[in-house]
């Protein structure tokens, strides 16, 4: 099956995959279709096989990654993602064969992903990677991995940058980063915003604008992470049930 690009001349008219369509009232594709056009120009590619399925992989220069990393040169993989009938079928290794021959064409020094220790919702499986040749070059607590591919001996090592390895933020109570990389972020986050005030549960939900921003946040996975009193929680998005499953058990 052919894989494609999708770009600015058949956005509007291509699926993205991780959100086909949208539930009446729902917007998510459109806010993820809106945060790709306005990286376009910043070098995000996102490829996919020519299916209406989740198989695609997603990628930009890691200096304008919108993740707090420090990887001059390489290309950074925001997601790769291949599910239900399509495992299995090689398909993951030709979206990756794709992203390494276009990142040497580019002149990149290497790839970088953001993984897990163990498999993790929404985080790139480490075994595949790991079997693909990746190796881990930083860890940031609790369980993040920043895996790395280098082209060449004596590459520069990827690394994350202070501000997200403690897994800490200064803020007590429930506080909610996240961007529209996830097209499903802006809904999830406006609903437990919902669910939080109807119960008088106080929050905070900071939506993560620019670059700049995702790359000084204090967690590694800036599409959605989730802490409560200070402490890291969460990289899954949480449902209506999950959320309030969370602060019953915490008494709110």
């Amino acid at each position: 099956m052919e894989i494609i690009d999708v770009n600015e001349s058949n956005i509007n008219s291509e699926h993205i995959c991780c959100a086909i369509t949208d539930k009446k009232g729902e917007n998510c594709v459109a806010s993820k279709k809106e945060w790709m056009r306005r990286l376009f120009s910043d070098g995000l590619v996102f490829k996919k096989l020519n299916v209406r399925g989740k198989v695609f992989i997603e990628y930009i220069p890691a200096e304008r990654a919108w993740a707090p990393i420090d990887a001059n040169g390489y290309m950074y993989i925001d997601c790769l993602w291949v599910s239900g009938k399509y495992q299995g079928q090689g398909y993951a290794n030709a979206l990756l064969t794709q992203c390494i021959s276009d990142s040497k064409a580019k002149g990149k020094e290497g790839l970088v992903i953001l993984s897990s220790d163990k498999k993790k919702p929404f985080l790139s499986d480490p075994r595949f990677l790991k079997h693909k040749g990746f190796a881990v070059c930083d860890t940031a607590e609790p369980y993040f991995q920043l895996l790395y591919l280098p082209f060449r001996e004596g590459a520069v090592t990827p690394r994350f940058k202070n501000c997200c390895r403690a897994g800490r933020i200064a803020e007590k109570g429930i506080v909610l980063y996240y961007t529209n990389q996830c097209p499903f972020t802006e809904k999830y986050a406006s609903l437990v915003a919902g669910v939080a005030r109807d119960r008088g549960v106080d929050i905070s939900v900071r939506k993560i604008e620019s670059a700049e921003a995702a790359q000084n946040a204090p967690s590694p996975f800036t599409t959605y992470s989730f802490f409560y009193d200070g402490t890291f929680v969460s990289n899954e998005i949480f449902s209506e049930k999950k959320f309030l499953r969370f602060i019953g058990a915490k008494g709110l």
